[in-house]
Order: structure tokens, then C-alpha cells, then sequence
């Protein structure tokens, strides 16, 4: 199934799953920049359950948003699973959602590093007596790829989150 198809089909589960169980939900975007926002706002109903998005690209508005300690982002860099996991936080509380996804990464095509090459990503997913973080490589020819990539990984672990409660 291509990424596109596989994207559709989990954005509708996903969709389903908020409307049955009268849930709500945010996110934190930084390196997929509003994509997975994107994406679920295509859907009838969202606003419903949808409270918004915090694209937190820059440190600055993790801090100041998101509540990511300063320290955890110069010690351990704004793409860290710390990181991800205050971002879910954060959106849960600056959002007052149920339940919260975080995505932070390296889209390329530069600001890779051998430890954290292009395509290292990490999410977080928060929910009532739930929290969940990942770090990942996505792959992918381009900078489009790895975030569409990160969007489908993502909405993954939130319904495999939802579907664990």
C-alpha cells in the first residue's frame, strides 16, 4: 500500500476512534510543520474533537509554549525523546486535549550529524495514565518523504495508543 493510501486510511481510523469515544486531541509539530494537522483537518467532524496545533519549530516557542526545559534542549538537543515527551505534555495542558501527539526531527536535506543523521525522528504521544515515546529513522528520498513519513508514524502509535486503552 503506497504511504498516501496507508496516510488516508489511518487518518479516517484515527478519525472514527475521537468521534465514537469523545476524546480530544492536539498536537506539537516541529520538523513535520502542521503536516499531521493537515492531514486530520481533512477529515468531516474534526471539530468536534480537535483543539489545535502548537508548530513549534523554533526552541524559543518549545520553551515558551510547550514548557520544554531549556536545559534538555542544549544538553540533549531539540530532537531527543525528553524533548518529544515535554512537547506532548505541553500540548495536552496549553491545548486542555485528552490526548496529544509530539514530533520533532531531522527532514533534511541538512542539519544531520552521525548521531543524528537526516531522518532521525522522535514522537511522543500523551493521554490520560498513557505516555509514549519513540525514537526513529524514517526513511526517505526527500525532505517531503521523511515528513510525510513522520506524520504516518505517528498517527500509528496514537491509535495503537487509543487501541492499548
Amino acid at each position: 500500500m503506497s504511504s498516501d493510501l496507508q496516510l488516508e486510511k489511518l487518518v479516517k481510523e484515527v478519525n472514527k476512534i475521537f468521534l465514537e469515544k469523545n476524546l480530544t486531541l492536539g498536537f506539537a509539530e516541529s520538523c513535520t510543520g502542521g503536516l499531521l494537522s493537515s492531514l486530520m483537518t481533512s477529515q468531516a467532524g474534526i471539530s468536534k474533537y480537535f483543539k489545535g496545533t502548537v508548530v513549534s519549530y523554533s526552541g524559543e516557542i518549545k520553551h515558551s509554549l510547550l514548557g520544554v526545559p531549556k536545559h534538555l534542549m542544549k544538553t540533549l538537543g531539540e530532537v531527543s525523546q525528553p524533548v518529544a515527551k515535554h512537547m506532548a505534555k505541553g500540548a495536552r495542558r496549553s491545548l486542555n486535549c485528552d490526548w496529544s501527539v509530539a514530533i520533532t526531527g531531522i527532514a533534511g536535506p541538512s542539519g544531520g550529524t552521525p548521531e543524528k543523521p537526516v531522518g532521525t525522528v522522535c514522537f511522543a504521544v500523551s493521554g490520560p495514565g498513557y505516555e509514549y515515546v519513540e525514537r526513529c529513522l524514517i526513511e526517505g528520498s526527500d525532505r517531503v518523504a521523511i515528513q510525510q513519513g513522520s506524520a504516518l508514524k505517528a498517527l500509528e502509535l496514537l491509535k495503537n495508543a487509543l487501541a492499548a486503552q
